[in-house]
């Protein structure tokens, strides 16, 4: 990959982040991490791709990169987690995918020859599957860190101790 077309993609990856933060409304102080978020998760992706892991894993490990910062932006920024990692990952989504599926079902529709309908039957049920399982990896990937980082659940917690036959709470 040429250094140049990946840094044009980065840049681009990060815009379209921004795009979409100013879709949802996001406080405009937490625009250009949003920017920063979209691109380094966008560009572990296509470093992933161009390493030779296929589509989806690629999709999640930019996406647990952009969970994983996003825990700490949201410290730094005092936002929740979600206003940068779901604008970030928006573009890593797979539109193409989707798109060849649907036209695939409309062209499936069509009275063709049997060879014909199996080989598109095929390519079909591939990019649906294909798009189903990267939007899964981007959610997995986006949510496991905030799951797996959140303390708000045991803050509240009050465990009783038990002292010499006593109960203390």
């Amino acid at each position: 990959m040429e250094w140049l077309t990946f840094f044009e993609k980065w840049i681009w990856l990060g815009f379209a982040a921004i795009g979409f933060a100013i879709l949802f409304n996001v406080p405009k102080r937490t625009l250009w991490v949003t920017f920063l978020l979209g691109a380094l998760g966008g560009a572990v992706k296509l470093l992933t791709l161009h390493l030779g892991a296929g589509i989806i894993l690629a999709s999640f490990a930019g996406a647990m990169l952009v969970g994983f910062l996003s825990i700490g932006a949201a410290h730094f920024k005092h936002a929740p987690p979600f206003v940068f990692a779901i604008p970030a990952v928006i573009p890593m989504v797979p539109g193409a995918f989707a798109y060849r599926m649907m036209l695939g079902i409309i062209r499936l529709t069509e009275n063709i020859d049997p060879n014909t309908f199996n080989q598109l039957l095929e390519e079909t049920i591939h990019n649906g599957l294909n798009a189903f399982f990267i939007l899964m990896a981007l959610s997995l990937g986006v949510s496991a860190p905030m799951l797996l980082t959140r303390r708000e659940s045991a803050k509240g917690l009050k465990v009783p101790l038990k002292i010499d036959g006593l109960i203390k709470k």
